[in-house]
């Protein structure tokens, strides 16, 4: 079982030198507000849709939302960045983060939102700009903002968790994760289908693509996860290479540190 923890991510000791709660250029406090700020923003995003709806009538399109995938990878956004900015503001303050002190499951399980954190934002837009959007551009303001915050703007978020803190590439196991999850989501789009009566995605009708079309539509979407995956882990090597490998960027660390003291570990694994 340590073997499989360890091949999650979640090793013994977890995070010795709190990549996930420090960043190469960032100081954790610093870190810490943006995390807040974009959680916040997300939930003002979520929560104002909600609210506009159903002051318009449209409690059924709120209650339909919940089995669209983009919906429920912004709604993961929201959360990530919540429990990451809780878990940076208690490192920030103590030296120690509460995902230090979480049992090992749930900290092979932040490992894995993490990495789909960093992952299926990107499949998201893709698929939106280059299957489902067909133009023109959207005429009302709400529906513009709406659009751009779920379908480029999470990108954007994906990319800051990317870009901007210390974290290891993802291990190569998390990639079944990725297509388990998205596995899991074919089921449940067929579900609500048969319970409700509607596709959350028109590629995904048998009677409006054809089934083969269908087919190649999902098998092109797991070759697109598993291309993104691949892209990422690769970004996220070269992250670390030039800033700490090359530029020596070791991090910002608790109590306005450069360079944590007693690291024994302050590269990629």
């Amino acid at each position: 079982m340590s073997r499989f923890y360890r091949l999650l991510g979640a090793d013994t000791p977890f995070d010795p030198t709190h990549r996930f709660v420090t960043s190469w250029l960032l100081p954790p406090w610093v870190l810490f507000g943006f995390r807040a700020l974009i959680s916040l923003y997300a939930f003002v995003v979520l929560f104002f849709i909600i609210g506009y709806n159903t002051a318009r009538g449209n409690s059924e399109d709120v209650r339909r939302s919940f089995s669209f995938f983009t919906i429920l990878t912004y709604w993961g956004l929201a959360f990530y960045f919540l429990f990451a900015a809780i878990h940076t503001s208690t490192y920030a303050r103590t030296g120690s983060a509460l995902l230090s002190r979480w049992p090992r499951p749930l900290q092979a399980l932040h490992s894995i939102y993490y990495t789909s954190i960093i992952t299926l934002p990107f499949l998201v837009t893709l698929v939106f700009w280059v299957i489902l959007y067909d133009g023109p551009w959207f005429p009302a303001t709400f529906d513009a903002w709406r659009n751009v915050s779920e379908h480029a703007m999470n990108a954007g978020f994906a990319f800051f968790e990317l870009a901007i803190p210390r974290t290891s590439p993802p291990p190569l196991l998390h990639l079944l994760f990725l297509i388990i999850i998205l596995a899991l989501y074919l089921g449940l789009a067929y579900v609500t289908y048969a319970a409700q009566g509607f596709y959350t995605y028109s590629f995904l009708d048998p009677q409006e693509s054809g089934r083969a079309r269908v087919v190649a539509y999902v098998f092109g979407i797991l070759a697109a996860i598993v291309v993104v995956y691949l892209l990422v882990r690769l970004l996220v090597w070269l992250r670390v290479l030039l800033t700490e490998r090359i530029l020596g960027m070791q991090g910002k660390f608790h109590g306005g540190r450069s360079k944590h003291q007693g690291d024994v570990e302050m590269s990629y694994r």
